[in-house]
This record gives structure tokens, C-alpha cells and sequence, in this order.
């Protein structure tokens, strides 16, 4: 947890500002039992009503002091743990913003959204009651005994004998309760996992009738958090009983035998009542610092956790001293690139090699789990290659920074994903300052325009997180549409075509040919049809380019791709083709 304190460097001042109004409040409660001692020793006993009035009035600004310190410095307490999280919240976001998909599959989604909110959560907690509590405890426990002794040694014996059981408690709730705060994160990891997957996979659960086996697994899942925290309740609520019982011992054991002093002549009943009110303080003081003591290692598993995604290095990053593109545009150059993931027995792609160039349209093509989305993953950078080189405009991606390498691609991923919002919005997430024109115009290109314009409020129309309320293939033709409202130098089209009729994609594939004419085209695609017409076909076979020409070329000299078209089209077609 020490290392996220570097996020309370803003709020420097303000914390400052609480360490002197906790004092403050501390002062002034440590004042209040010397002030009735007096009222009791010179004013009671000496019957001085007009000396009891002043020490009351006094009494009452010492409060009303030590309130408003208490007031304050909980309010400004609360700013500066609840900014913290917000910065802690926001370097967390920033930090995986920079990840590459290979460190997602190291944390899964449901987790880091755990950290991101209930872990920083704890940590807000836990800063609160540290902020005030933090001080005020330890100067109350300090000076408390230091007062309480000045009152009278011999009554020191009552404390003496209650702390050691007070201590042992609370040491005893930390071995018991600390270990169960990790796991309650993980078990919270798990639930957040579940209630993901049902809720992104509810489609299929409906479609397989499988609602009662979720429902069950949800109920175990959560059964296994509410069991947790029942026991971690349970040991921690067994302190306010004890504390009860002790101060209460205590309380009774300092009137007793204070009493016999006070009748024997060794003490006076004003100073009895202050070293009551002391102990009292002692004892709370002491309760405050083992709540903060059993809290701080909850806070301290999901500082950990937070720590390690914050520590996660990311294998993607801008060079040191980036490159500029020149004159060139658009062109894309694979060189004898290999490419494995993590953990794989062999190369995903191996010894690749082609140019893409503006103007052309460059199609790949292969069996499932051939790497043709793995090989248009490498031209944006959401993975490096092991060999070789991915260029873009001549230099090498790793070459230039993230922003300017995918400010000049449009790309357009095989499964569609559409935001929460208008349909408009999720236009101008390619061009944030598109105009109404240059949306509409997107669209039309993309024919996304005849379903959007029956739509209530056509551009202004709604949109389910995740595009929940629109088909597939109209999800694929505003995910196209959103690619072309950028205008980019390339366009990358991961088998964006599949959810569309052959009407529609004959029609799409003759509209992007005017609008792409000066731009570079990358299609993966798993119909003929839709590769027949390009300038380049790139053939992929287990990670391996088996042959790379035009339909004709390929049709007589890569075996492959002939068992591709002769799966997809008949004798005539392909007679008729070629």
C-alpha cells in the first residue's frame, strides 16, 4: 500500500490541514477531563457557582473546538481519500489502455474490473478511518496515560491489567480475519467473472436452455462470498463486546478502589473522575488503532492487487526516439515475418512476406486457424512480431509511435463491437469532429443508411452497449461505416463481410471500391467471392504463405486455394471464373 501513497502528492496540504485539526481534536478532549476536574475540585466542593459558570463556558468552547475539528477534518479527510482513488482509478484505466492483448489474457477482464472498483474502494475506506483516526488514537493513547498518571499513579494498576487482554484480543482477530481479506477478493474475481459471462453470453445460455445450470453456478459463486464475510464479520465483530466488557470492568474497577482513595484522604473525587475519563479515552484510543490495524490488511491485499497491474509492463511501447513517415502512404510491408504467441508449440505465422500498396486491394484467404487474423493484429501493433518486420510507409512499426501508426489505419475487427450511445456517436469514433455529412456519407458507402433512416431517430437513435439492439450485419456495416468516416491510408477489413447477404456484400464490395481507390486495402475474408476481384491474394496454410497472385494465378499453380474455391463454388462457377 506504501506505493500508492505517491497519489496523495496533490492533496499534500490538505493533509496537512488534517494532522493539525486531528490534533486539535485531540487537545481539546484531553482537555475536558482536566476542566471537570477542576469544576469538581474547586468548584463543587468549594460551592463557587461563578467559577463552576466560567469553567463552564470554557468547557463548552473546548467542545464546540474539538467538534468542529472533528467536523473538518473529516471533510477534508474524505476529499483526500476519495481523490486518491480517483487518481489511483484513473492511472489503473490509463495503464490498461497501454496493454497489448497479451496482457489481457494475463488478467481477465472480470479481475481488473474488480481492482478497478471494489479494491479501490477498500483502499478509500481504510484512508478515511486512517486519516482520522491515525492521529487522534495515538496522541489520545500517549498523552491519555501521561495525564491519567499525572492524576494519580496508584490507580495506573487498572490499566495496566486491561491492556494486555485488550492487546491479546486484537492480535488474536488479526491472525484470524487478515487471511480471509485475499481471499475474499479472489471469490470476489470469480463472482465478477460469472456475472460477465452470463451477461455477455446470455444469447447462448437462452439458446442452449441453460439458465438453471448459470443460476446454480451464480448461487455457489456467491454462497462462497456471503460465507466468507459472515466469518470475517463474525471474528471482527467479536472486539465491541470485549472492548465493552473491559471498559466497563475497567470503569467499575477505577470507582471502587478510586473511591477508597478518595475516602482515605489519597486522592481527591475530581481527580478520580478525570482519570476515568482518561482511561475511558485510553481504552477508546486503542480500539481505534486495532480497527484501523484489522482494516489496513484488506486494504493492503487490494493495494497488491492494484500494484500488480500498475507493475504489468507492457510488451508494446513507443520507441525512446520515434520515426516520422515521408512521402510514402499507405503501403504495408510484411518481411520475413514470424510470429508465435505465448505459451505456443509452434510459429502462428512463419517467414511471411508481401506488400500491400496503395490503390490495390490485397485479400487473404485460409483454413480456420491459418493466421490471417493474426497476421492484420501485426499491422496495428496489438501484438510484435518475434522476426522480421511489419512496415508501414517504409519504416518499421516499432519504429513510429502507437498514435501515428493507427491514425492511419481504419480498422474494422472480424467480431463487430459497438458502444453504448447514438449510432452517430459510434461513428465519430473514428473522426471525433465528423460532420453530420461526412456520417451520413460513411454510412451510404458502408449501406448502413437504408436500416439506420427506418430507425426512430435515425442518427440519433440509440445503441445498446455492445450493439445488443442492432443484427449482425448491422453491427458489421456501422463497424465499416465507423472506419470509413476516418479516411485513413489503410483499410484493414478482418472478415467483416461474413453476416452480410451476397446482395448486400456485392453491393458494399463496389461502393468501398470508388471511396478506397486511394488508399491501400487489407481484406481477410472466407468467401471466394469475396477475394475473386483483388489485385493480390494471399494464401495461409498452418501460419505459412502457400502462394500469393491474382484468382487466376493461384488457380493454377496453389493446390490450396483451388481446394478452397472447388469447396465454395461449383464446376461451372469456377469454369465460368476462370
Amino acid at each position: 500500500m506504501i506505493k500508492l501513497l505517491k497519489f496523495l502528492k496533490p492533496y499534500k496540504w490538505l493533509l496537512v490541514a488534517v494532522i493539525l485539526l486531528a490534533i486539535g481534536q485531540s487537545v481539546a478532549n484531553l482537555y475536558l477531563p482536566t476542566l471537570m476536574s477542576n469544576i469538581v475540585t474547586n468548584g463543587i466542593a468549594k460551592f463557587d457557582t461563578a467559577y463552576i459558570g466560567r469553567m463552564g463556558i470554557w468547557m463548552v468552547l473546548v467542545t464546540l473546538v474539538g467538534a468542529a475539528s472533528a467536523v473538518v477534518g473529516i471533510y477534508y479527510s474524505s476529499q483526500i481519500a476519495v481523490g486518491m482513488t480517483k487518481l489511483i482509478r484513473a492511472a489503473l484505466f490509463e495503464r490498461v489502455q497501454l496493454f497489448s492483448l497479451h496482457e489481457f489474457d494475463q488478467v481477465s477482464t472480470a479481475s481488473l474490473i474488480t481492482r478497478t472498483t471494489n479494491d479501490t474502494t477498500q483502499i478509500q475506506q481504510v484512508m478515511v478511518m486512517i486519516l482520522n483516526l491515525f492521529v487522534t488514537a495515538p496522541i489520545t493513547l500517549v498523552v491519555g496515560i501521561i495525564l491519567a498518571l499525572n492524576q494519580d499513579v496508584g490507580l495506573s494498576w487498572v490499566l495496566i491489567a486491561i491492556l494486555p487482554f485488550l492487546v491479546g484480543t486484537i492480535i488474536f482477530l488479526l491472525i484470524k480475519a487478515v487471511p480471509l481479506f485475499t481471499k475474499m477478493q479472489v471469490k470476489l474475481d470469480k463472482l465478477n467473472l460469472i456475472l460477465d459471462e452470463n451477461l455477455s453470453g446470455v444469447r447462448v445460455i437462452r439458446a442452449f436452455d441453460r439458465i438453471s445450470h448459470e443460476e446454480k453456478r451464480f448461487d455457489a459463486a456467491n454462497l462462497e462470498v456471503t460465507d466468507l464475510a459472515i466469518e470475517v464479520n463474525q471474528w471482527i465483530s467479536i472486539m465491541m463486546p470485549v472492548m465493552m466488557f473491559l471498559m466497563n470492568i475497567s470503569s467499575l474497577a477505577i470507582i471502587w478502589f478510586g473511591s477508597i482513595r478518595v475516602a482515605s484522604g489519597n486522592l481527591d473525587i475530581g481527580a478520580m473522575f478525570a482519570f476515568l475519563q482518561y482511561a475511558i479515552q485510553i481504552l477508546l484510543s486503542v480500539l481505534f488503532v486495532a480497527i484501523v490495524f484489522i482494516t489496513i490488511p484488506r486494504a493492503e491485499a487490494s493495494a497488491k492487487r492494484i500494484n500488480e497491474v500498475m507493475e504489468i509492463e507492457p510488451d508494446i511501447f513507443d520507441p525512446k526516439k520515434p520515426k516520422k513517415t515521408g512521402k510514402m502512404r499507405g503501403v504495408v510491408e510484411f518481411r520475413n515475418v514470424t510470429f508465435s504467441y505465448h505459451g505456443a508449440e509452434k510459429p502462428a505465422l512463419e517467414n511471411i512476406s508481401f506488400v500491400a500498396a496503395p490503390g490495390k486491394v490485397t485479400a487473404i484467404i485460409g483454413g480456420t486457424g491459418s493466421g490471417k487474423s493474426t497476421m492484420v493484429n501485426l499491422i496495428p501493433r496489438f501484438y510484435d512480431v518475434d522476426r522480421g518486420a511489419v512496415l508501414v510507409d517504409g519504416i518499421d512499426a516499432k519504429e513510429l509511435t502507437q498514435e501515428e501508426l493507427r491514425s492511419k489505419i481504419g480498422f474494422v475487427p472480424q467480431k463487430a463491437y459497438l458502444f453504448a450511445g447514438t449510432v452517430a456517436d459510434n461513428l465519430r469514433f473514428g473522426k471525433e469532429n465528423a460532420t453530420e455529412k461526412e456520417i451520413e456519407y460513411a454510412a451510404k458507402i458502408a449501406q448502413a443508411s437504408e436500416f439506420v433512416s427506418k430507425m426512430p431517430e435515425k442518427f440519433s437513435s440509440s445503441i445498446a452497449q455492445g450493439g445488443t439492439n442492432v443484427s449482425g450485419g448491422q453491427m458489421q456495416r456501422l463497424s465499416i461505416a465507423r472506419a470509413l468516416v476516418r479516411k485513413p491510408e489503410i483499410y484493414v477489413f478482418d472478415d467483416t463481410f461474413s453476416a452480410l447477404d451476397f446482395k448486400t456484400d456485392a453491393r458494399l464490395r463496389q461502393a468501398l471500391k470508388n471511396e478506397t481507390k486511394n488508399s491501400t486495402v487489407i481484406i481477410v475474408a472466407q468467401r471466394v467471392s469475396t477475394v475473386m476481384d483483388a489485385d493480390q491474394i494471399i494464401v495461409l496454410d498452418e501460419g505459412k504463405s502457400v502462394g500469393i497472385g491474382s484468382h487466376k494465378q493461384l488457380m493454377k499453380t496453389c493446390d490450396v486455394y483451388r481446394g478452397i474455391v472447388s469447396s465454395q463454388l461449383s464446376p461451372e462457377e469456377i469454369a465460368k471464373e476462370t
